[in-house]
């Protein structure tokens, strides 16, 4: 059996294939994916060399772990398709199956990983049955350049070994957590789920700032996005926390101490707070339905 099906061939799918293999963690041959685009799985096909189909339940059977790739209104559709394979194969000996026929699905026999933003563990084991091993991830979109930050939490029904697999999949294009409440992906997406947005809006604050005392567009922006890096790669090799590297930027009675008092005056941290919060309330929302 293949290591790995996506169900969904998406850009998602295509960064996660693409960072396994690149990191060899598995080979072309350990991945199948099931979309219903031709192009998509033509493109898929020819780009990174493994196997596609436009049938679910083919990729379903043909892995031991299944990667739902797919828009969270489409979960209940292919949920519902696997549920009623499991139903129809029934627990049958293999000798009693008519030749040709389908190999049931058992659900405890795979392992049922999910980035469908809002889907619950709840709504998996809804439809898979109570004792279905199911992965639910919260990723970001900078996975797609290797760079993105996702988290993990199992249902009771999967193990510690599931969860280690999941988190060899994720970190393959960024880093990855595991949380033991799922509640907290509601904070995980309000923080890095969102989170992507909120920086392109504060770069580009900065390159408008720029404009405005007179730098060319395309230089503001080049310089607000070094400028981000580079205290990016500050903070992340640095013991320092946040607070004594500002100390060490602000000069007093300086420019950026004139800056930050601006901030400070237009309750930036609190901006931030609220808006985190909105994200997360939102996220709650969604997951009710």
């Amino acid at each position: 059996m293949k290591k790995l099906a996506f169900i969904g061939g998406g850009n998602m799918a295509e960064a996660l294939a693409r960072g396994l293999i690149a990191g060899k963690v598995f080979r072309p041959a350990d991945l199948i994916v099931a979309d219903v685009d031709p192009a998509r799985r033509r493109k898929l096909g020819r780009a990174l060399k493994i196997e596609t189909t436009a049938d679910n339940l083919q990729a379903v059977r043909a892995a031991r772990a299944i990667l739902f790739a797919v828009k969270p209104q489409n979960i209940d559709d292919v949920l519902g398709e696997i549920r009623a394979a499991i139903a129809l194969g029934g627990k049958p000996p293999a000798r009693a199956r008519p030749a040709g026929a389908p190999v049931p699905i058992a659900p405890q026999a795979r392992l049922f990983i999910s980035i469908a933003a809002g889907v619950t563990i709840a709504r998996f084991s809804a439809a898979l049955g109570a004792d279905a091993r199911v992965i639910r991830v919260m990723p970001n979109a900078p996975a797609m350049v290797g760079q993105g930050m996702a988290a993990l939490t199992r249902s009771p029904g999967a193990s510690r070994a599931d969860l280690s697999f999941a988190l060899r999949i994720f970190r393959a294009v960024g880093d990855a957590i595991a949380l033991d409440d799922e509640a907290l992906l509601d904070a995980v997406t309000a923080l890095s789920g969102s989170g992507p947005a909120y920086v392109y809006l504060f770069v580009k604050a900065l390159a408008d700032g720029g404009v405005a005392e007179g730098l060319e567009p395309a230089l503001a922006t080049r310089m607000a996005l070094q400028t981000l890096r580079g205290a990016v790669e500050t903070m992340s090799k640095s013991k320092l926390d946040a607070a004594e590297l500002i100390r060490i930027v602000a000069s007093p009675g300086g420019t950026t101490e004139a800056a930050l008092r601006k901030f400070d005056e237009g309750g930036f941290s609190a901006i931030v707070g609220d808006a985190l919060h909105a994200a997360a309330q939102r996220s709650r929302e969604l997951g009710r339905g």
